[in-house]
């Protein structure tokens, strides 16, 4: 069983919350999920075929390019003629007060003759007929060849350009090659356009049906693929021929209408598929990992990059916006590696990865190389304590990728000197690389949102230039000079023992900041003088034991991580001020005494870190009290402060193990040998 794995009873709350993300976490999936007939493939025209041979699955009709059927509208526009309906009355109107007016004009002195000869051109005008100057323009656009005018039951067709505006029935009229018969200035001055008025009017009905007559004759197919036909072949390039044939498979897919059964079975088929996923991610924790599960904010961090990146992937399968390996996925697994650990960062990352291949086509190389390309970036990232190191790992994944992609290829044929490779998914693994390389800047908003504290955070915490610590060495010199002993012993236990060295250092720094306060009540400070001497014991019990307190203080004001807080805390756990407390003991008249004024507020340690800081502080501060330093003094001073923790419970609350304690005490004493080991005497 892990260490981390503590078996407890669950309560009721702590069940609820746990079914309630992981039905959230099974509903994400499922409503993103793509609701399409079947998965999209990707490709480029002109480019090879990156899938596998694609065989029609059913039969469709191969639709004519857009291009084509433009054409063929264009081409089928002669035989479009729109329908005006002719008012015979309007003509019969104009007639009749042309001649009552001509009468009068006759008596002024107009040849009788023009009568005659302008009702046979109104006549004429009338019977091909007059568009208003607004319909007109409205088909000067489309401008059809012919028209087909009808009265009554009747319709005969005639071009277009035969019909009469006002402007052009009135031009008719008064132009007479004849200027000798027909004066012009006489024409003009009959005022003939009050005699021209529109009398034919569209007949949007009409024409309507007219247009889907013709349109009808326009065939949108050119061809038919049955059910097994093999379309295109793995490394063919995409020709225009194959791209039309794709393209009318897409749009068969999306005409293709499901029945009830069909959406349920698909309906039902996501939700079983999502549920699985989530369960072995739960059941992972469940067996392995169970203090996570404890962590509100490690569920929302594990869940939140579990589900981002199937949902990109469904995002860009439903609306084909590129391909899925343009998508960093390493990201998961180096940011779940930097904040909590391998173990978890890979599975999570496998459980990922299966979620977003259900909707490709061609799963298997996916899969592959994105596992491949997560396992190397797992094992290529144990710290990321400067920003090379996250560069380094971004480029070993990025060639494994590649690499693991080209011997897939090889391996399946679809290398060899008969097929054509792409180049695409080569250069899309490549920005996915540069891509996963922006998980620096996501360090911080990660911090910010989750609670957690990186290792960048952690070693910039280290820098001693950083205020608190460079007001610590001014202050407190001597309390520095402890915490940097204690920094790297603690260190170098935390190697041994496989925990979190970088914590353990960054908390070891810190966890007497609050002997600012008091600097000179704590014997690493003093420089002969003694304020203790002659203050009751209790009193300088309680300003001992306040350094805690106020570490937390400082510790807010400054803004130290939460999980750096804990080690100012835990450090003592809920120890003894074993000088004072013997000290008082010994003056008490009845031998007793309430030790409650003499403890340490606690919490114990919690963590392997916290357990290894506990240990080192008490050791180095004791070493320094040692009035010799052989291997045996050494060796007894580690095994007499350890021993007592052990005996007094201090461990009690965190998972380390006798073996890790026994590996601790090896740790301490060849490290303070060497901190305190003869020297020669040199001559004078």
């Amino acid at each position: 069983m892990s260490r981390y794995n503590h078996k407890h009873k669950l309560s009721l709350r702590a069940y609820l919350y746990r079914v309630l993300f992981s039905l959230i976490a099974i509903a994400i999936l499922v409503v993103f999920m793509p609701r399409g007939n079947s998965a999209s493939y990707h490709y480029q025209q002109g480019e090879p075929w990156e899938e596998d041979a694609f065989i029609a699955q059913d039969s469709f009709p191969i639709l004519k390019s857009t291009e084509q059927i433009l054409r063929e509208q264009d081409s089928l526009k002669q035989f479009y003629e729109p329908y005006f309906r002719q008012d015979a009355d309007v003509m019969e109107k104009q007639l009749e007060a042309f001649r009552q007016d001509f009468n009068s004009l006759a008596m002024q002195g107009t040849p009788y003759y023009y009568q005659p000869h302008l009702r046979e051109k109104l006549q004429h005008i009338y019977s091909i007929g007059i568009l208003s100057g607004e319909e007109m323009a409205h088909f000067e656009a489309e401008r059809p060849q012919r028209v087909r005018v009808y009265h009554d039951n009747e319709s005969n067709g005639r071009s277009f350009g035969q019909l009469f505006t006002e402007k052009t029935a009135y031009e008719y009229l008064v132009h007479e090659e004849d200027s000798a018969r027909f004066s012009h200035s006489r024409l003009h001055g009959l005022d003939l356009m009050k005699y021209v008025k529109p009398n034919l009017a569209y007949d949007a009905e009409k024409s309507a049906q007219q247009r889907q007559e013709v349109d009808s004759r326009l065939v949108r197919t050119k061809g038919v693929v049955l059910q097994g036909q093999k379309v295109v072949d793995k490394g063919q390039i995409v020709d225009d021929e194959v791209m039309g044939i794709l393209l009318s498979w897409e749009q068969h897919q999306k005409e293709h209408t499901l029945t009830a059964k069909e959406r349920l079975s698909r309906f039902g088929g996501r939700i079983v598929f999502a549920t699985i996923l989530v369960v072995l991610l739960l059941l992972y924790f469940q067996q392995f990992r169970s203090d996570y599960l404890d962590s509100l904010r490690t569920v929302l961090l594990v869940m939140t990059f579990f589900l981002i990146f199937p949902i990109i992937t469904y995002t860009i399968m439903n609306h084909m916006w590129a391909s899925v390996y343009l998508v960093p996925y390493c990201v998961l697994p180096i940011v779940l590696r930097i904040f909590l650990d391998s173990r978890t960062a890979f599975v999570t990352h496998v459980i990922s990865i299966l979620a977003s291949s259900i909707v490709l086509t061609q799963p298997f190389p996916f899969i592959v190389t994105q596992l491949v390309a997560g396992l190397v970036a797992i094992y290529s990232l144990r710290e990321l304590s400067q920003r090379y190191e996250l560069f380094r790992a971004a480029v070993l994944f990025t060639l494994v990728s590649l690499l693991t992609y080209l011997c897939l290829e090889f391996v399946r044929g679809t290398a060899d000197g008969g097929h054509v490779m792409s180049r695409w998914p080569y250069i899309y693994l490549t920005v996915a690389g540069v891509l996963s390389m922006l998980v620096y800047l996501l360090l911080i908003p990660i911090e910010r949102i989750f609670g957690f504290t990186s290792i960048v955070t952690l070693v910039e915490l280290q820098n001693v230039n950083n205020p608190l610590l460079r007001r610590l060495s001014e202050e407190a010199n001597g309390t520095f000079n402890h915490s940097l002993q204690v920094a790297n012993l603690a260190a170098e236990v935390a190697n041994r023992l496989g925990a979190r060295a970088q914590l353990v250092r960054t908390g070891a720094l810190y966890h007497d900041i609050g002997k600012l306060e008091n600097a000179v009540f704590f014997t690493e400070n003093q420089n002969g003088v003694n304020p203790h001497d002659g203050m009751p014991f209790e009193r300088s019990a309680q300003i001992i034991i306040q350094h805690v307190e106020k570490g937390l203080k400082l510790a807010d004001r400054y803004k130290l991580p939460t999980i750096v807080r804990d080690f100012i805390a835990t450090h003592h756990g809920k120890s003894l001020t074993r000088y004072f407390y013997v000290k008082a003991l010994e003056a008490s008249p009845h031998g007793s005494l309430d030790g409650a004024a003499f403890t340490y507020p606690g919490p114990r340690p919690q963590t392997l870190e916290q357990a290894i800081l506990m240990m080192t502080d008490a050791v180095e501060a004791a070493s320094r009290s040692l009035t010799e330093y052989t291997e045996e003094s050494i060796s007894a001073l580690v095994e007499k402060i350890v021993t007592a923790q052990v005996a007094e419970g201090s461990f009690d609350e965190c998972a380390i193990t006798f073996r890790q304690i026994a590996e601790a005490k090896e740790v301490l004493c060849a490290r303070l040998r060497t901190v305190y080991h003869t020297r020669i005497q040199y001559p004078e």
